[in-house]
């Protein structure tokens, strides 16, 4: 596993940036088998693979995380192998078929591990419909700093990256990801107003 570095702790809400990128599009089949299989947990099979077609100008790069996803972020295969065996603790990744792009490597991140780490005390109340937590406060005895990513069981169809696993992958893109902070150990540093919005 990975050496988590010192400092405060912090958890995001990883997006692709707005700039000149192209993203792709799930398909709505293999997009609704995943939610079920993140709500269901073990009664349900996530998909095998994912299809998808690139969206946006053509004559702009192609996004090495190119998902908004909150449940499926996808990495560009030069990602996937930048974070290592890291991203194995915590899930496994699936190819996406790309349509007209038969070369194109990338993977959607099955993240499975679901971890109850949430202070509902402190926390704002999970939404009806999907669970979503708007301002979470997070146990730090229990926030599994050692992992990439996790999931909540109150908010299953959201993927949770700790900072510096977000650090990496920014790092690698330099801009094509936008992180938002949801939660900090450090309070000056202030939470993103709306980080599952669009």
């Amino acid at each position: 596993m990975t050496d988590v570095p010192g400092g405060a702790l912090s958890v995001y809400r990883l997006l692709p940036s707005l700039g000149e990128y192209r993203q792709l599009h799930l398909d709505s089949v293999g997009v609704r088998q995943l939610m079920r299989w993140q709500s269901a947990g073990a009664g349900a099979e996530p998909p095998a693979r994912l299809s998808a077609e690139w969206m946006g100008e053509r004559r702009w790069a192609r996004s090495e995380f190119p998902s908004g996803r909150p449940g499926a972020p996808v990495l560009s295969r030069r990602l996937a192998d930048g974070l290592g065996d890291a991203l194995s603790s915590a899930g496994r990744l699936v190819p996406v078929d790309i349509k007209g792009a038969k070369h194109d490597e990338y993977f959607v991140y099955l993240v499975e591990q679901v971890v109850d780490c949430l202070d509902l005390r402190r926390s704002s109340k999970p939404k009806r419909l999907d669970g979503e937590v708007k301002k979470p406060v997070y146990r730090v005895e229990a926030l599994p700093t050692r992992l990439p990513a996790f999931r909540l069981p109150q908010f299953p169809g959201a993927v949770q990256w700790n900072g510096w696993a977000a650090d990496r992958l920014v790092d690698l893109t330099e801009d094509q990801i936008e992180k938002r902070l949801t939660w900090s150990q450090d309070p000056a540093l202030k939470p993103h107003p709306d980080p599952w919005g669009i």
